[in-house]
């Protein structure tokens, strides 16, 4: 399943800081039609995400009904990226056979 959407970068503050970028309900809407046939478990979902032409794998984190993208740091710092930020993002969800 191939999805494109915008979203802003968020920052979460742990114990050490994480950085994701909110997924749009809508899109989330489309991810959960398919997320049984997706998940290795835990509700997380491996994707494979580009944004400004870096490629990276990871998997999506359900949080409150919907998901977020978490952005690498070899990703993020290379391209800028910072809170608040509104990226651009193509995604691939690969389906279980």
């Amino acid at each position: 399943m191939e999805l494109a959407f915008d979203g802003p970068v968020l920052e979460w503050r742990g114990p050490s800081p994480y950085f994701f970028v909110e997924i749009p309900e809508s899109v989330c809407a489309d991810i959960a039609e398919v997320a049984a046939m997706a998940t290795y478990g835990w509700g997380v979902i491996p994707v494979e995400a580009t944004i400004r032409g870096r490629t990276f794998s990871t998997s999506l984190f359900p949080k409150n009904g919907g998901y977020l993208l978490p952005l690498k740091v070899a990703v993020r710092k290379p391209l800028g990226l910072d809170e608040g930020d509104v990226v651009a993002v193509e995604m691939t969800i690969s389906l279980r056979s």
